[in-house]
């Protein structure tokens, strides 16, 4: 059954991806009239470019765990069957 899971879990992990992008700016744009710095931008503000950089990863961290719990709740009332360890301890 893993061998079935893992791909949908791949298109899963990319589609959140692309939304956690769109939760970023949509958050980024509640908060700054302008776009959020990249680092790769030559003039910027250090202090918001790490603030960008640390919003955007824990959006992008939320989204994608939301995301992946949401598929295997998914895939556990489609087959019955849990895809990944029920508790922390079983994941050794």
């Amino acid at each position: 059954m893993n061998a079935v899971f893992t791909p949908i879990s791949i298109g899963a992990g990319l589609l959140a991806g692309q939304l956690s992008k769109k939760v970023f700016q949509a958050l980024w744009g509640k908060f700054a009239d302008e776009e959020a710095p990249k680092s790769k931008h030559r003039e910027l503000v250090l202090a918001q470019l790490a603030v960008a950089l640390i919003v955007e990863g824990a959006v992008a961290r939320l989204v994608r765990g939301l995301v992946d719990h949401g598929t295997r709740h998914a895939w556990r009332t489609a087959t019955g069957s849990w895809p990944g360890a029920e508790r922390p301890e079983d994941e050794e």
